[in-house]
């Protein structure tokens, strides 16, 4: 069980860097100065893991129906 956890723990980690530079690059398409960028891929970064988040929660749900 351990090494499930660690393995699943590798996989979050390596998420977050292409979490940030998504969030980072998209925001800089819409905006030209940094306040509005680095506000932008805030919320829209908060967006990405909440939407993650959601859909982990639905798929265990399913794999504990299974």
């Amino acid at each position: 069980m351990n090494v499930i956890l660690l393995a699943l723990a590798n996989q979050v980690f390596y998420s977050l860097p292409l979490i940030v530079s998504v969030s980072l690059v998209y925001a800089a398409t819409r905006h030209e100065e940094m306040t509005p960028i680095l506000a932008h891929a805030l919320r829209f970064g908060a967006w990405i893991v909440s939407f993650m988040l959601a859909l982990g929660v639905f798929l265990w749900w399913l794999g504990k129906g299974l």
